[in-house]
């Protein structure tokens, strides 16, 4: 059985009907309905706009305007239920809305689409869609910063080993290591508002490519809308329908977020090992084996982290079907709601997990003093030799030295004898044993954007003002 053109809104020039596969193979209503409430938004002004141009006469408009809002009303019904059916002749959720709006106020309906097209169209509803997306996602990171310093402030005073290549490298306070956590979503929630600011651009009028034939006001439907940018009207109508560099800002964005988080989930996951033990995940973000009933997994990091890739690949199909076309629409084009709305439901996701996880998480103080191996103190014997005088690069050689006799002779750096280190270099006194103490050693970095305690909590005073909005992120 095939389909009718005639039921289609484009059927006219056809005598012939598509193949039925042809129709659900290219209809994106199984997709797009999630676009059904800024598409009736959308609807809605535009009627309201015709009106305003005198295309439409006031009874006219608020008669469209009302069966508009029946017809929201009525699907999202269906879809609460389960009871809609996608026609897939009518192909998208515009064709979908036009369809019941004219099936309740009959041919009148038809008057809806003047001077519209379905290229201007779906370009306003990704951008409506998009700005209420990424106002939830920036509310999200906002909670997870707040999260962040919270446990940071909780631990000003933990002492935890920092790696570089895995393996230790020199002490910090645990604070200081939650906050890098809290600067990179900072980061992350800045590159969210640039791609916000650039989707906060009002593309209806543009036409299928040359612009509206009728003298719609676009700066009524801007404020209609909610548009507030610099640019809050398109000024060219082949860039408004051609292009979707703001949807794939916003997954280049959402592939840098998703790229700390998995790297945040990383160190968790170590650190919550047998062999670490430095964390203990909450029982509410951990599984166990069906197998081994000792085990207690992280599930809840190891998702986030695989999901990864599922957000990066999103980002690859939309650069992908962008990448070779001509201005301006093309039908390859609906390909880009699948991946976009993918994503928003991936991080939206991803973000409450680890809200949660990082919230939960306990941490093991003594485990992690108790891991330190002493030669984190090697910088700071460097150092000191330094401050004596000798030449970094000299003290940097006596110092590997010392650390070398210590392996050799089985004992830690902080173990070997003082008249050792003098042996190595007279400009060694006795307060050379003063060095080996994790809180010192933090507190020598106490510079700004260092782990000392009074830096770590001016860092903090930072963040929380940055968080208040008194400076910028």
């Amino acid at each position: 059985m095939h389909g009718d053109c005639n039921k289609s809104m484009w059927g006219g020039r056809f005598t012939g009907s598509p193949d039925e596969f042809m129709l659900q193979f290219g209809a994106s209503i199984g997709v797009d309905i999630e676009l059904l409430d800024v598409d009736i938004a959308g609807s809605i002004a535009w009627a309201e706009a015709l009106g305003k141009a005198g295309i439409l006469t006031a009874e006219e408009t608020g008669r469209i305007v009302s069966g508009l809002k029946l017809v929201h009303d009525t699907l999202r019904a269906e879809l609460a239920d389960g009871s809609f059916v996608p026609d897939y002749s009518l192909e998208d959720v515009h064709m979908t809305v036009e369809s019941r709006l004219t099936g309740i106020i009959g041919d009148l309906g038809s008057k809806l689409h003047t001077g519209r097209s379905r290229n201007d169209q779906v370009a306003l509803d990704e951008r409506l869609y998009l700005l209420g997306a990424l106002d939830s996602i920036a509310v999200m990171i906002t909670e997870l910063e707040q999260v962040i310093v919270a446990r940071a402030e909780e631990h000003i005073d933990t002492i935890v080993p920092a790696y570089t290549h895995l393996q230790q490298a020199q002490p910090v306070r645990l604070g200081h290591y939650l906050m890098a956590w809290f600067w990179m979503l900072a980061r992350d929630k800045e590159r969210f508002a640039g791609a916000r600011k650039r989707a906060d651009s009002m593309p209806l009028g543009s036409g299928a490519v040359a612009g509206c034939g009728f003298a719609v006001d676009r700066d009524f439907l801007a404020g209609k809308l909610g548009f507030s940018g610099m640019t809050s009207v398109s000024e060219n109508s082949i860039d408004a329908t051609a292009d979707r560099d703001y949807l794939i800002e916003t997954l280049a964005a959402a592939s840098i977020l998703m790229m700390h988080l998995s790297r945040i989930c990383e160190d968790l996951i170590i650190w919550s090992s047998a062999e670490f033990g430095f964390a203990q995940l909450s029982e509410r973000y951990s599984t166990g084996s069906s197998m081994m009933p000792q085990k207690k997994n992280p599930d809840s990091l190891e998702l986030v982290r695989g999901k990864t890739g599922r957000v990066y690949g999103n980002l690859m199909a939309i650069l992908t079907v962008m990448k070779g076309l001509p201005f301006s629409y093309g039908k390859d084009m609906q390909e880009d709601k699948e991946p976009l709305f993918d994503t928003v439901r991936t991080l939206s996701g991803c973000l409450r997990i680890m809200h949660g996880a990082i919230g939960e998480i306990t941490f093991d103080a003594a485990r992690m003093e108790a891991a330190f191996d002493s030669g984190v103190f090697a910088t700071d014997i460097a150092d000191y030799l330094t401050a004596k005088g000798l030449p970094f690069r000299k003290a940097h050689e006596v110092t590997g030295r010392l650390v070398r006799w210590a392996q050799e002779h089985g004992v830690t750096l902080s173990a070997v004898p003082p008249d050792v280190f003098r042996e190595h270099s007279a400009l060694f006194g006795d307060d050379v044993m003063e060095l080996f103490d994790l809180g010192k050693s933090t507190d020598r970095r106490s510079l700004k954007g260092g782990t000392g305690r009074q830096a770590l909590v001016d860092q903090i005073a930072s963040a929380r003002a940055v968080l208040r909005g008194e400076i910028k992120e």
